[in-house]
């Protein structure tokens, strides 16, 4: 907090039961972005020592359920975190009981404390994340994947905070963490036991209601919203982005990613209906080879002898009598 306040621009508005403090970006904030990216590689080891290592003695994982279970374990916590976090930022600036305060008075140029602070500490964390991927020692092949989505993460929180539309992107984040939550969790829950998959499927349904409230959200705002508010001239100067441009811009972003993610998901979504098609199928096999077996077993009991150069002889080892024909 200290660190806010020393590296941030201030600006001061009166209200009639007195005075609050605003605040707008500028380039000071990359000094408390530096400070709080030590704060969050501290809170990432506390995490990793006290709670995963333990946990991860007793499940005894593999190297590669181990590096994910890792990565799913620390993401829950920080997940967990900024949904209450955001929810309280929401609720209390009053986005939910005013929804045309998304896009009224556009550009948000001066932002209250608590909106400032959680995005700063969102950039800080997922800065983080970057020097993370050298000391977990994460491998080679996760490398790729663990990138693009912390790309994805800086770019649209960035992108929300220098555009000005901090207010959307509040609750396009909280939408998004709380999709990402549900998924995490499964996939803790299946590194204990696999045959656990249930979450996983209230996962996808949260993940799918979470990219329409997203898409219809960001259509309301950015299409209709900003489209009426009078103040339509482009200047950066000020703060104000709000041109047709950059309405398509954003949209076509938003639009994109949200496409990105849902083809993720059904890929996602079919691999695990051949992995269970396969599993079924194996177990089928291996139950018809173990009745098959059965048979066989009991068809050996059921003879009464054996052969021996080609004559069958009786359990004693003689050979069985031969009947006499009787002549015509």
């Amino acid at each position: 907090m200290l660190g806010l306040r020393i590296a941030s621009t201030e600006f001061t508005a009166f209200e009639h039961d007195g005075e609050i403090v605003l605040y707008h970006y500028g380039l000071k904030d990359l000094v408390t972005i530096l400070f709080y990216i030590f704060i969050a590689i501290i809170l990432h080891a506390v995490v990793q020592e006290y709670a995963l290592d333990k946990i991860n003695r007793r499940l005894h994982l593999s190297k590669v359920k181990h590096s994910k279970f890792n990565e799913s374990g620390q993401l829950v916590a920080f997940h967990l975190t900024s949904v209450a976090w955001c929810l309280y930022v929401i609720v209390t600036e009053g986005y939910l009981s005013n929804p045309r305060s998304l896009w009224e008075n556009y550009p948000h140029v001066h932002l209250p404390f608590q909106v400032k602070f959680f995005y700063l500490c969102q950039l800080a964390y997922w800065l983080h994340a970057l020097p993370e991927l050298y000391f977990q020692k994460v491998r080679k092949e996760e490398i790729p994947r663990q990138l693009q989505y912390i790309s994805l993460y800086l770019v649209h929180i960035a992108g929300a905070y220098l555009l000005n539309l901090t207010r959307l992107g509040l609750i396009l984040l909280l939408l998004q963490y709380v999709a990402e939550f549900f998924f995490h969790v499964a996939r803790l829950f299946y590194f204990t036991d696999e045959n656990n998959e249930k979450l996983f499927n209230a996962w996808a349904v949260v993940f799918v209601v979470s990219r329409l409230f997203t898409l219809t959200l960001s259509v309301l705002v950015i299409a209709f919203g900003l489209a009426r508010v009078e103040n339509q001239a482009f200047d950066p100067e000020k703060g104000n982005f709000n041109s047709l441009l950059f309405r398509m811009f954003v949209l076509l972003l938003v639009c994109f990613s949200q496409a990105w993610m849902m083809w993720r998901f059904i890929h996602f979504q079919l691999r695990r209906w051949r992995e269970y098609r396969n599993e079924q199928s194996a177990r089928k096999r291996a139950a018809a080879a173990a009745v098959h077996g059965k048979q066989q077993s009991k068809t050996v009991k059921r003879e009464s002898g054996y052969h021996e150069n080609g004559i069958v002889k009786a359990e004693n080892g003689t050979s069985p009598r031969t009947k006499k024909l009787k002549s015509p």
